[in-house]
């Protein structure tokens, strides 16, 4: 089963990480990524730019508005992701518990349908699948 790790942060939580070492950072999250490699559960992982960088594109309205700027409160935004393939939601979590991670960090754990959990006769699940296929992605 997939399952998405969100990391979030508070704005305290970020400014701490702040004064960390890049390096030490960069040792550190390695290190726990390089178990998850080892472990065959990791299928990808990535970190996300300053939210001061985003773009919102607003669907409220036609045609849907675009602002810049990050959409909500810096505790609600991603700074990252990890997509893990494991056993069970438990293994997911406890996965997460090990994240290198500190006090003003939250992860949130989604399970990630797979294609075969859609109608299979459906014409654009079965694009989809050929697309999936194609790229070596199924």
């Amino acid at each position: 089963m997939k399952y998405m790790l969100i990391m979030r942060a508070t704005d305290e939580a970020y400014a701490a990480m702040a004064g960390t070492d890049h390096a030490e950072m960069i040792e550190t999250v390695g290190r726990f990524n390089q178990e998850l490699i080892q472990a065959g559960v990791l299928l990808a992982a990535e970190g996300l730019d300053d939210p001061s960088e985003s773009v919102v594109v607003d669907h409220s309205s036609e045609p849907p508005a675009v602002t810049d700027g990050p959409y909500g409160e810096t505790k609600e935004l991603f700074g990252g992701f990890y997509i893990l393939d494991v056993a069970s939601k438990e293994e997911a979590v406890e996965w997460a518990r090990r994240a290198p991670a500190g006090p003003g960090f939250k992860t949130e754990i989604r399970r990630v349908p797979t294609i075969d959990e859609f109608p299979q006769d459906n014409e654009w699940i079965q694009k989809e699948r050929a697309w999936r296929e194609a790229t070596g992605q199924l």
